[in-house]
């Protein structure tokens, strides 16, 4: 069954190998309770996934945490009743915890400069960790479309970044000067490694000319911030929403956020945009037809 389930995220669902990983470990976690409570995938009902989602609360696992476990689940079994190995779905009525308005930490412009201009340029380093995080906040990419960035998916002329986002979607973002800038100064600094075979194309290597990892820039990062003094929480993830809440901010439309981003559903990018509720009722005060009419007779009274 899980080799199956497999099968159909990687080729249906077309999931990262990141996604994949992340959906597999959830899944031994049911596993792992159905093996201690000597149930089987095909006989569980919704009393034992009730039991399971409880034991989740009891050792700790944080609510956001939950709804991610149990989404897994859910797709778990929608995908057993549509391939035929079961006939029912015991998760179809099984609830995940109510969440609170969740935001992020955000960073100003002049807090992304601060943070840039704490790097040492002396390191052999530092050309390249400036040009990763003008390169988040400028393009708002996720830490793995970062990592995957090809030079020949760089369009320095057309100002465009060439992304393969989730689910392998390909997306073009545009790139600002002055990441195209901070680039400029790390590929001179690139030249002079001795890059490993296979890694040629990758945008950002270390010392040893093999392409980052995720783990690698979240401790960058998380340790500029340290040297720069940002009190805040960050993490590469920071960068993306500090992206979009500029972009929003500067009076962006929200479905071109969602196009920048990658986002397949218009509600996951206003989680990652906190609107101003303010901002919202003027726009709607403004712009609805009624309003316009409503404004409209008030001038004529006049």
């Amino acid at each position: 069954m899980v080799r199956a389930y497999v099968r159909y995220l990687k080729l249906q669902r077309g999931m990262s190998p990141n996604t994949l990983d992340a959906y597999l470990r959830d899944l031994q976690k049911l596993l792992h309770y159905l093996a201690t409570a000597e149930k089987t995938v095909s006989d569980v009902q919704l009393p034992d996934l009730q039991h399971f989602a409880a034991g989740l609360h009891d050792i700790g696992i944080g609510p956001r945490s939950q709804c991610r476990i149990l989404s897994g689940v859910r797709s778990f079994f929608r995908f057993l009743q549509l391939d035929g190995w079961r006939e029912d779905d015991p998760s179809e009525l099984l609830e995940s915890p109510v969440l609170g308005e969740h935001l992020p930490e955000v960073l100003s412009t002049e807090e992304v400069d601060v943070l840039k201009n704490s790097i040492d340029l002396t390191k052999p380093e530092g050309h390249r960790n400036r040009a990763i995080i003008e390169v988040l906040f400028s393009c708002g990419l996720r830490v793995s479309e970062l990592v995957n960035l090809k030079c020949s998916n760089l369009y320095a002329e057309e100002q465009y970044v060439r992304i393969m986002g989730k689910g392998s979607k390909e997306r073009l973002v545009p790139i600002s000067q002055q990441a195209l800038k901070e680039l400029d100064f790390w590929f001179m600094d690139r030249r002079q490694l001795k890059i490993k075979p296979g890694e040629e194309d990758y945008v950002f290597l270390n010392r040893r000319g093999a392409h980052l990892t995720r783990t690698m820039i979240l401790i960058m990062i998380k340790r500029q911030a340290e040297e720069a003094g940002i009190q805040k929480t960050i993490s590469p993830h920071t960068l993306r929403h500090s992206f979009a809440t500029a972009l929003l901010e500067g009076g962006a439309d929200l479905r071109a956020i969602q196009t920048l981003l990658g986002h397949e559903s218009i509600g996951t990018t206003e989680i990652y945009t906190h609107i101003d509720v303010t901002t919202l009722r003027e726009e709607i005060l403004h712009h609805h037809p009624r309003n316009m009419k409503w404004r409209g007779a008030i001038s004529d009274e006049r």
